[in-house]
């Protein structure tokens, strides 16, 4: 099979015909019949299943897996790659903020380039004032605290080779953080400028958003425990200097020691930093106790189609 193109389903509804429409329509001019369209539904609310499994029962290009509950958006992607087929694979979302008529110039790069993956990229990050700086600061923070260099900016849509993509599905780990995997399974990764539109609401809360960051820090750097390290030795050290200045004081200037204001301080200030210390090795301790499982990130109810 030549082309497969992989697309996720939550709160899709709306856009499931049309993106059926234009994704096969592109498929076509690239790959003639030999393609599949991969949907994954994520456990989506509302109609976003029926509205793809009808498609499916007159269009035998369709393949829609339907998860047993909502997993989130990037193991189903994962999920979906899984279960294509195609030499090449186009990934995307289907809410039609990126068009999938994109297939078409990434895969003229591709050619020209002979890369094994072309990824859209924003010249300017879609959404309000707040949305663009904490994307940006996201991207330094990962990169200081991990040293992995993540291309800004990224979208979903992507083309792959079926090398990169077999590659990719290696990463047998159960948290899942798409953009680094993607860089770090390595090949030739060549950007392409695209514009992404804005045809819906965000599916990604503050909560959620504080949640990816989180786990794609711990999941890709132990950056936070070394730095533990390095607070506590300072706080000791700080500390030994402290009591000798005490010692030094009682001794040759017979000086009331201070009240409670230093006691007090120390206490919240020493007890904050331990609780947070804590909850930071509980994170990665959370996250040995996820991998050592071995559960499965997705379980699929139902394959229709095929």
């Amino acid at each position: 099979m030549k082309l497969s193109i992989v697309a996720t389903l939550y709160q899709s509804g709306p856009y499931v015909d049309e993106f059926c429409a234009r994704a096969s329509a592109a498929a076509r001019q690239l790959a003639g019949e030999d393609y599949e369209l991969v949907l994954v539904n994520d456990g989506s609310p509302d109609d976003s299943l029926q509205r793809a499994v009808r498609l499916g029962a007159s269009d035998p290009h369709i393949v829609v897996v339907d998860l047993s509950r909502n997993f989130g958006h990037h193991k189903a992607m994962m999920t979906g790659l899984a279960h294509s087929r195609g030499e090449r694979v186009w990934l995307i979302d289907s809410d039609l903020e990126e068009e999938p008529e994109w297939l078409l110039s990434f895969a003229r790069q591709m050619d020209e380039e002979r890369c094994d993956v072309v990824y859209g990229v924003q010249e300017r990050r879609k959404g309000g004032l707040f949305e663009r700086w904490s994307g940006q600061w996201f991207y330094r923070f990962f990169r200081a605290l991990t040293g992995l260099a993540l291309p800004e900016n990224v979208v979903t849509a992507r083309l792959m080779t079926r090398r990169y993509v077999d590659s990719l599905l290696t990463h047998g780990e159960r948290e899942v953080f798409m953009a680094g995997l993607w860089f770090i399974t390595g090949f030739d990764q060549h950007p392409q400028v695209v514009l992404k539109g804005g045809t819906s609401e965000t599916t990604y809360t503050l909560r959620r958003k504080m949640s990816l960051l989180v786990n794609s820090v711990t999941s890709f750097s132990n950056a936070p425990l070394i730095a533990i390290f390095y607070i506590g030795l300072a706080i000791f050290l700080v500390a030994c200097g402290y009591a000798f200045w005490l010692v030094v004081s009682w001794t040759f200037f017979a000086k009331p020691l201070s009240g409670w204001t230093s006691v007090m301080a120390s206490i919240w200030l020493l007890g904050g930093l331990v609780i947070s210390f804590i909850g930071v090795v509980g994170i990665y301790l959370s996250k040995i106790f996820s991998e050592t499982k071995q559960r499965p990130y997705t379980i699929v109810r139902q394959v229709y189609g095929r």
